[in-house]
């Protein structure tokens, strides 16, 4: 019996010219195609001359699917993995099928591809030397924020996907947690026709999204925060100043006002700091 094996290939993230011949070749000899849409991949093996059968694999029913694909490597199926663009498993369907590989010894193999977070980074203008991916941030208001009052004072720059109908009320988000003059580039079909790049403070970035209207995927990436940024943002000094406050007779509410304009903070962080500095506290 043949050996199975699993390839992970990333895919264009939008101009199918990024295809590598490495890729058409890993495609061509996979006897099976794993992919999120099949609409989409057959595009993409249209392009490359490619006729290998396909398979959904998505993030519905992941963890299952992923075990069923996983029982087929191991009978000998040469199993290819791609997603609409970009790398499987990176904020795609994919890590749970490389996991139930590895598990049983069997052979996983990657073929790189182009990367949108890459792709944005270096395109910004922004420090490229030190950076972190966060890619989707969580859809909730209420989460969503208390990750970016953790970010406030992360020096790397950051690099997040994001839904253009979310996209306003995340820049906005940003704007509040970060400061409205912290700098941030957007970019949107990166690598197509109409690739763009809006760069400037949030608060700008988003009125001119705004202005002309969010379209597709887009890629943020924001400049870290500096060292006076993370001085002034201390999240243990901003709780312990608010609790000095409440202690002098204060309102809570009054007194993360006061210690937000006095050290340039949004008050969101400011109140995060203290919901943080109870929680440890009880």
């Amino acid at each position: 019996m043949k050996e199975g094996k699993l390839v992970v290939c990333g895919t264009p993230i939008g101009n199918l010219e990024d295809a590598s011949p490495r890729l058409a070749r890993a495609l061509a000899e996979a006897d099976l195609v794993a992919c999120e849409d099949t609409r989409q991949t057959r595009k993409l093996l249209a392009h490359l001359g490619v006729q290998t059968r396909m398979t959904s694999y998505h993030e519905v029913g992941e963890r299952e699917r992923a075990q069923e694909l996983a029982d087929r490597v191991a009978a000998g199926t040469r199993l290819a993995l791609v997603t609409d663009a970009g790398m499987p498993a990176v904020s795609d369907p994919g890590y749970h099928l490389v996991a139930a590989c590895l598990a049983r010894g069997l052979p996983v193999e990657v073929v790189p591809g182009p990367s949108a977070a890459m792709a944005a980074l270096v395109v910004s203008g922004l420090p490229s030397d030190r950076f972190c991916f966060e890619g989707f941030l969580p859809r909730r208001a209420g989460q969503r924020d208390r990750r970016l009052a953790e970010l406030a004072t992360e020096p790397r720059t950051m690099v997040f996907f994001e839904a253009p109908h979310r996209v306003l009320a995340t820049l906005a988000a940003m704007a509040e947690a970060l400061g409205p003059d912290r700098a941030c580039a957007a970019g949107r079909e990166l690598t197509k026709l109409h690739e763009q790049v809006l760069r400037g403070p949030l608060a700008e970035v988003r009125d001119r999204l705004a202005a002309q209207g969010p379209r597709g995927e887009l890629t943020l990436v924001v400049a870290g925060a500096s060292p006076a940024d993370r001085a002034a943002a201390a999240p243990a000094d901003l709780a312990t100043e608010v609790a000095a406050l409440v202690r002098d007779g204060a309102s809570t509410k009054d007194a993360i006002t006061t210690v937000a304009k006095a050290t340039g903070t949004a008050r969101r962080t400011v109140y995060q700091a203290v919901l943080d500095a109870r929680g440890r506290a009880g």
